[in-house]
């Protein structure tokens, strides 16, 4: 009886070891390709000083890998575990190639804009508007304000309302995609929000990381930094890309 106790530690013991080793070389890898990206986008990377790069392995699955970066001394460094974060369900649009509803989040360097919050007191140094049932972001090509936050009446044949019936847009950033200029129709309203879940869900064209990764994100962010993220498949980014800043 002892003996096949003993037996049963054991390979508890080892199936613990190898996981946490497995996890170890995972993180390590991921440590080495957001390194690899930020070296390849090195140009588009210069006037900021903290960034997320979220990446997948493959283009059109729809879950990807978020890692939080700083820059000190023009060097940047990870300072975030690996998040599991949810994308569009199409996974990634290609380079230039995302549109108003193909349910893909686009592939670039964006800046983090406008952050939208439920709640009126958020940990965090990022300026922030508390959110209301007026608020809506419009997606109707047609309209003169798609892509575009309304607060109250639009004429718009469709929109995003910001305030919803559960917490996915508790806390919602707008990651500004084809907002410098506006072009219609080529995708609008993607957000970096909340995924209600433990594992990613989808998305129509965001990124959602859970709540407490999110809290963590938004902590750590300073507006100085500039905060940026940097988005798409991973050979996509390593190959780099000379796109303006949008």
């Amino acid at each position: 009886m002892k003996t096949t106790l003993y037996i049963l530690l054991f390979q508890c013991i080892a199936i613990c070891i190898f996981s946490d080793s497995a996890r170890a070389q995972r993180q390590n890898k991921d440590e080495r390709t957001v390194l690899r990206i930020t070296k390849k986008n090195a140009a588009l990377l210069d006037s900021i000083n903290q960034l997320l790069v979220v990446f997948n392995e493959t283009p059109e699955i729809n879950s990807a890998t978020l890692v939080a970066l700083e820059k000190k001394d023009k060097h940047w460094s990870v300072i975030s575990k690996p998040m599991l974060a949810g994308i569009g369900r199409n996974g990634f649009a290609a380079p230039n190639e995302k549109r108003e509803g193909d349910g893909k989040s686009p592939t670039g360097f964006f800046r983090l804009g406008q952050l939208f919050c439920y709640e009126k007191i958020v940990n965090t140094r990022m300026p922030y508007i508390q959110t209301t049932e007026e608020d809506k972001w419009i997606d109707d090509p047609g309209s003169a304000d798609y892509n575009h936050h309304i607060r109250g009446i639009s004429t718009a044949k469709s929109y995003e309302n910001l305030k919803l019936n559960n917490n996915a847009y508790k806390y919602c950033m707008v990651i500004e995609y084809n907002m410098h200029p506006v072009i219609k129709g080529m995708g609008s309203a993607i957000f970096f929000h909340i995924n209600e879940n433990e594992n990613p869900n989808p998305t129509e064209g965001c990124v959602a990381l859970n709540q407490q990764d999110m809290e963590w994100v938004l902590n750590w962010m300073n507006p100085e930094s500039k905060p940026s993220i940097l988005m798409g498949n991973e050979k996509v980014l390593i190959t780099g890309t000379d796109r303006k800043k949008h």
